[in-house]
């Protein structure tokens, strides 16, 4: 297993850690040493609406660190944006090392319209436009001043996800990998710390834009150590899936030295692949037969889809074999919606591999 004693390493990936202390600004919210300050990240109106995103600074006492928690790029993954709002208060400034960055709500009009997946301002999704655009639209502005204010001072990015409204998902993390060996033992000892015992393991290319569009891929070709974890599903908020995603954070801090927070790395995680997703021909209804989190075979039934009358219009197996990370929890569905995720179990984590273009 790889030590936690890389993680204190790691920041040589980064430029922009500081010994010294002195206050912290993310947009109106200046914190000084030792106190912890909520404000608000000014997205200015372009061709359209301006935006509002809230921040909470919390900068401790003693040198060290910058990390940055953040959430809510899908409005309606409430679960991590319930957690980052209470991981809030249970970060005490006073003996905290370094500063730590919580944003709890990226996507704040897809919460208040209760729109899945995209900004219903502009239509465009707020995890998939990174480095963003001053000049863009609401989401490119916004993902803009992410990338300056949040993103170019931190060391580590920590991005919460859950299940949206569609989405019956089981809890996971993922270990992403960009061949960079230092980073990505990094990464790994991140992950094992978090302690979601389920693992996805990815590697992605920070050469192809293609794969920075993200919040954590974008983190990573800007050589910082990044950690996506997820939990909650179907709209719920439940207190174990909270907590779950509260107890990760506070172990991420604890594997820095940010705090004084015990940790036990997970020992024996269950590693699983990114998987293969199966997506919808058309318009209709889906209704699921198969259960998140269970192993199936190639070819089982995940569930069937129907028209808008109640027909039957075709049976939907999965495409390998593997556990259902998450599976569609609504009727509704439309031309390219996915419908489940079947991720292969690992044995253990497989060398890296570059995806090809």
């Amino acid at each position: 297993m790889v030590s936690i004693c890389v993680l204190l390493s790691a920041v040589a990936l980064s430029e922009g850690f500081q010994e010294q202390k002195t206050a912290v600004t993310v947009g109106d919210a200046v914190a000084v040493p030792g106190t912890r300050v909520y404000g608000t990240l000014h997205i200015p109106a372009g061709g359209d609406a301006a935006l509002e995103i809230p921040v909470a600074v919390i900068n401790g006492a003693k040198p060290g660190k910058t990390i940055a928690f953040v959430a809510g790029s899908h409005g309606t993954e409430y679960t991590s944006i319930v957690a980052l709002t209470r991981l809030i208060e249970q970060i005490d400034p006073r003996t905290l090392s370094g500063t730590a960055i919580v944003v709890p709500l990226l996507n704040v009009a897809s919460f208040e319209q209760m729109t899945v997946h995209v900004n219903p301002i502009d239509k465009k999704g707020m995890n998939a436009s990174y480095p963003g655009s001053l000049t863009g639209t609401q989401s490119e502005r916004a993902l803009a001043a992410v990338s300056e204010q949040i993103v170019k001072p931190a060391d580590f990015i920590v991005d919460l996800h859950g299940g949206d409204l569609d989405e019956d998902l089981r809890p996971y993390s993922y270990w992403t990998r960009t061949g960079d060996a230092a980073q990505d033992d990094a990464s790994h000892a991140l992950a094992l710390a978090f302690s979601l015992d389920h693992i996805i393991v990815r590697d992605i290319d920070v050469t192809n834009p293609a794969s920075t569009r993200s919040l954590s891929g974008y983190a990573l070709a800007q050589r910082k150590v990044a950690l996506v974890a997820e939990a909650g599903r179907s709209g719920t908020v439940l207190d174990g899936d909270v907590q779950a995603l509260v107890a990760g954070c506070l172990n991420v801090l604890g594997s820095l030295k940010m705090t004084t927070h015990p940790v036990k790395p997970i020992q024996k995680p269950v590693w699983v692949s990114a998987g293969s997703r199966v997506q919808a021909d058309g318009a209709g209804m889906f209704f699921a037969t198969a259960r998140r989190d269970t192993v199936v075979a190639e070819g089982a039934e995940l569930g069937y889809t129907t028209d808008y009358v109640g027909r039957r219009t075709a049976e939907v197996r999965s495409p390998t074999a593997g556990l259902i990370t998450f599976i569609r929890g609504v009727p509704s569905m439309w031309p390219g919606a996915t419908l489940a995720n079947v991720s292969p179990v690992l044995p253990s984590p497989p060398p890296d591999q570059k995806p090809a273009r």
